[in-house]
């Protein structure tokens, strides 16, 4: 794990990263679950294809510290903008899940010069009418569960079975997620903004997700221009992890 500390409009921000492979530079941006959501599937990515893959651990997240200035995810996109110029990285495909897919979409507003390509995996961000983000600070782990996984079995976060550390990571990563995405997940002038990606664009959804439904990716594909959407079966919130493979397929049609 590396880190870099960063000249952004936020002040100095230190990111840590992992970096695993060789080719193609690929940003992949977790959500809010965290970096292990996505560690195991950059070890696949990078694995299957030409990859170079960085995985960065988003600040306050996974027991690093966030600065008290980087509190929107337009903010933390920026030092992702910075975080590219001192790789010096160009072409990148940048995915992301969940709020890191929102966080994707930014990024892809702010450095058109560096990214390449983007593929949105369950994506936040956009505020919908008719399809709304689920509540989910409203939700307990086995509602959280049932509304994340195809087959929720097995996934309900059991807090008594985690350490302090644990737990404290599990606090402090809930923590951030509110701040940098607010109480409703959504930006309301992010569907218009959206209209302004120059790259070409994946979306990519699982049939399952009751967090952020198959509608309402659609409705999200529809704001940017030529963009494309696929469902995966058997999946839901996390189609990275639920059914890897069928992702995996869809990263190699974009590349």
């Amino acid at each position: 794990m590396t880190t870099y500390t960063l000249s952004t409009p936020s002040g100095e921000v230190s990111v840590t990263l992992t970096e695993r492979g060789e080719g193609r530079p690929v940003l992949l941006l977790h959500g809010g679950a965290g970096p292990d959501s996505v560690a195991g599937f950059a070890d696949q990515l990078a694995a299957r294809f030409p990859y170079r893959v960085f995985v960065p651990v988003h600040p306050g997240f996974g027991g690093t510290a966030r600065p008290a200035p980087l509190d929107s995810v337009r903010k933390l996109a920026e030092v992702y903008r910075a975080l590219l110029a001192e790789l010096d990285l160009t072409g990148v495909i940048v995915a992301g899940n969940s709020i890191g897919g929102w966080i994707a979409a930014e990024l892809a507003l702010a450095a058109p010069d560096r990214v390449g390509s983007l593929i949105l995996i369950d994506a936040v961000g956009p505020s919908s009418a008719e399809h709304p983000v689920v509540d989910f600070y409203s939700l307990d782990f086995a509602q959280i569960a049932q509304l994340s996984w195809a087959n929720p079995e097995g996934h309900v976060i059991d807090l008594s079975a985690l350490s302090d550390a644990q737990r404290g990571i599990a606090a402090g990563n809930r923590a951030a997620l509110q701040v940098y995405a607010g109480p409703a997940m959504t930006d309301p002038g992010l569907a218009a903004a959206l209209a302004g990606i120059t790259v070409p664009t994946l979306l990519i959804w699982g049939e399952a997700d009751g967090i952020v439904t198959p509608a309402y990716g659609k409705e999200y594909a529809a704001a940017i221009p030529g963009a494309t959407f696929s469902l995966v079966r058997q999946a839901g919130h996390l189609p990275q992890l639920e059914n890897p493979e069928a992702v995996l397929a869809l990263f190699a049609h974009q590349s």
